[in-house]
């Protein structure tokens, strides 16, 4: 077994706020204003669009300098859905500032669903829960 994330979250005073620590990093998570918070960082459905993004990103960069191919600035963005019938879905988009060939285009799609975040989240993970 290998631990290859940790992150711990303490409350804040305010109604929904937290310090989520990870290593040496620190972030705040709230709710959004309409749902009673203060909006003073990412809501948890945000913190999982950015971890998917962000694994996209470097994935991408990664691939781009082993392959030696120059893919320049580019952008992925993730919406997290969900409907009235439960149903939950992620939309990932990206856009380049240069222009791609189809087979870099197809590629990229390729290796986006190859992604280690884009894999868990696909084949889902058990969640295990303990009082200390």
């Amino acid at each position: 077994m290998a631990i290859i994330a940790n992150a711990k979250v303490q409350s804040c005073p305010e109604a929904w706020s937290g310090q989520v620590t990870s290593g040496k990093h620190q972030l705040i998570t709230d709710k959004p204003e309409s749902f009673g918070g203060r909006d003073q960082g990412l809501a948890p459905y945000d913190f999982i669009c950015s971890g998917l993004i962000s694994c996209t990103m470097i994935t991408l960069r990664m691939y781009a300098q082993h392959k030696g191919i120059d893919l320049g600035e580019f952008r992925v963005e993730a919406d997290f859905n969900a409907n009235k019938e439960g149903k939950e879905w992620i939309e990932r988009r990206l856009s380049f500032e240069q222009e791609l060939s189809e087979e870099l285009k197809q590629k990229v799609l390729d290796i986006c669903q190859k992604t280690p975040v884009t894999k868990t989240l696909l084949r889902s993970v058990e969640i295990e829960t303990t009082l200390l």
